[in-house]
């Protein structure tokens, strides 16, 4: 354990950052798995507002810096991939 003030500041500050970006993670991650889910059943509508909504968290992670913007850009694109394969 630190023994300087601020070094135990900065301690509190990252835990509290790092379960904030775990918080957003596991969202965008739940949001993806929806969409997923929706796209095995080949449900294309329910797919595709799924997708608003993970889009959504996904940009909403990468504005926060949890993402980096080309990491959501891939993970959207794969989503919309996945979506336009159903028949």
């Amino acid at each position: 354990m630190a023994n300087i003030k601020s070094a135990k500041k900065r301690i509190l500050v990252i835990n509290k950052k790092t379960m904030r970006n775990k918080m957003i993670k596991s969202a965008v991650k739940t949001a993806i798995k929806k969409v997923l889910a929706a796209v095995e059943k080949s449900d294309k509508a329910a797919a595709q507002t799924a997708f608003v909504a993970a889009t959504k968290a996904i940009d909403m992670a990468c504005s926060k810096g949890v993402y980096h913007k080309n990491n959501a850009a891939r993970k959207k694109s794969r989503l919309a991939r996945a979506i336009n394969k159903i028949a």
